[in-house]
């Protein structure tokens, strides 16, 4: 059979995953929708009905499908990628721990993107990325400041998003699935501005995460967390989901 799809020498299974992954990621199948069967799959890419089988248990293992018998298969509500990492919703961290949430944005708007930061996406220093910086809250205290870059190109739908209603963190967890991330910690001193946003000491040493997540598109977004002072990272949250 020929592969309709992309036209390249690759075997059909993997080709059929590729296709219904971009429209995942690309949000022409949404979160929670039911798919089509694999029989009419099959007749769309020209397989074999095993082929697409394989194909679609291939995004199931990556977190993107729920396969269930006489249910159908369905897109994932907050893929995740089981390969690598969940990334918690900072909203439901809050509230588990018993404290009530809520967040503020405190600057958004597209920049140039500097060289540090375009190293780590992969993207040429100066292209426009939406800058954004947040805090949020627990029972009216800051729990978590965030310094993110986040890539229109890679998530659509977010330039209709309105980030100071649902916060960046959820809106990605849910709206942009990732593909691959990479994620390390550092002890950093606070500046001036994190002292002032998550009002604790000039100097006061924090522990911070930095995230970066890629899909088919490119670079999702790439975020500093700086968290609260005694803050304890438990091993829940260390198997953290594209926010």
């Amino acid at each position: 059979m020929s592969d309709k799809l992309t036209g390249r020498t690759m075997p059909k299974a993997q080709s059929i995953a590729d296709e219904v992954r971009r429209r995942i990621v690309e949000l022409k199948w949404r979160q929670g929708e039911r798919i089509p069967d694999e029989a009419e799959l099959a007749v769309e890419f020209d397989a074999a009905r095993a082929t697409v089988n394989k194909a679609l248990q291939v995004l199931a293992d990556e977190g993107l499908l729920d396969r269930k018998r006489r249910a159908g298969t369905r897109v994932a509500i907050n893929p995740v990628s089981k390969a690598t990492f969940s990334i918690p919703i900072v909203r439901e961290q809050v509230e588990e721990a018993g404290m009530a949430y809520s967040h503020r944005v405190v600057a958004q708007r597209l920049s140039p993107v500097p060289a540090q930061i375009a190293t780590r996406l992969g993207l040429p220093e100066g292209e426009l990325l939406v800058h954004l910086r947040a805090v949020h809250y627990a029972d009216g205290k800051p729990y978590q400041l965030e310094e993110r870059w986040l890539n229109p190109r890679a998530a659509p739908g977010l330039q209709q998003a309105d980030l100071r209603d649902l916060n960046a963190n959820e809106w990605l967890v849910r709206n942009a699935p990732y593909l691959r991330a990479e994620f390390f910690f550092s002890a950093e001193n606070a500046d001036r501005r994190d002292a002032r946003l998550l009002q604790t000491r000039q100097g006061q040493a924090l522990l911070i995460l930095h995230r970066t997540t890629w899909n088919d598109l490119g670079p999702i977004t790439t975020v500093r967390v700086a968290f609260q002072p005694g803050h304890r990272f438990g091993a829940g949250e260390g198997r953290d989901h594209a926010g």
